[in-house]
């Protein structure tokens, strides 16, 4: 069985020391000084960026370009229940910051994520964080849809998402590794009847076939540069469909058929 291997590359930042002070051990000396001292230099400074997606609004908004797509600004005031004048300076302060950029058709100006980083620090966040209580039969809708299946920034979440990986795993499309999936030849042969250009996609100067924990199922489904590629292809097939729901996505009958055919998805009912 062949397999490619999901280069990956990982760093560690050096810890600060410690200063004796009366006997007592002080991180950085314990003062205005200290807390200098405990800036170690080559260190990302993560509380702006922190800062900036603490506030509500903000928070919403950048929930809802979890879909992938480029929104209007009035289109993310509504999402965060904010004003016009409002989300353009939350909107002005996110651009500012590196999280989002901005595309411009003629008057018109789209708001998306800078990119996969910001999507996938979003989805960690979302892991840790509890969710929100469910008042109405409106949100009871929304919920189950997300549940089911949804776009998690440009791969495919969810209950559909999960079954698709654990089908790929079972049937040996793909092997399970520290920090990623390795790719063998069946599973690019199944890939490219689905019409995913697996070299085309190996160039893509992101990580290839990374596993993705999905905040709701709490089992992974497939991320990275392959894992977009599915969705593109799942929903240019219209094996998946959007929705009027943020982020959700809905299989189709073709869809159920042609995922259990080609990759041997059994419980998509």
């Amino acid at each position: 069985m062949s397999v490619t291997h999901d280069r990956t590359h990982a760093g560690s930042a050096p810890e600060p020391g410690t200063a004796e002070t009366g006997g007592t051990a002080e991180i950085g000396g314990g003062s205005a000084e200290g807390a200098r001292n405990a800036e170690v230099a080559g260190d990302a400074d993560i509380a702006p960026v922190a800062a900036l997606i603490a506030d509500a609004a903000r928070a919403a908004m950048l929930t809802a370009l979890l879909d992938g797509r480029a929104l209007a600004a009035g289109e993310l005031a509504a999402v965060a229940g904010v004003s016009a004048p409002t989300a353009s300076s939350h909107l002005a302060r996110l651009l500012d910051g590196g999280l989002v950029t901005v595309v411009k058709q003629g008057r018109h100006r789209y708001y998306r994520l800078a990119g996969p980083d910001v999507a996938r620090t979003l989805e960690v966040l979302a892991r840790i964080s509890g969710r929100v209580a469910v008042r109405s039969l409106r949100q009871s809708r929304q919920a189950r849809l997300l549940r089911e299946a949804r776009s998690c920034y440009d791969h495919l979440a969810g209950r559909v998402g999960v079954e698709l990986y654990d089908a790929l795993v079972r049937e040996g499309r793909l092997v399970e590794a520290d920090g990623g999936c390795l790719l063998t030849a069946s599973g690019a042969e199944a890939l490219a009847e689905l019409g995913v250009d697996v070299e085309q996609v190996r160039r893509a100067r992101r990580r290839f076939a990374p596993d993705c924990l999905d905040w709701l199922e709490r089992r992974p489904h497939l991320g990275g540069a392959l894992g977009a590629a599915v969705l593109d292809r799942l929903l240019a097939r219209e094996w998946l469909v959007r929705g009027t729901v943020p982020r959700a996505l809905r299989l189709t009958g073709a869809g159920r058929e042609g995922l259990g055919r080609i990759f041997g998805c059994k419980d998509l009912t």
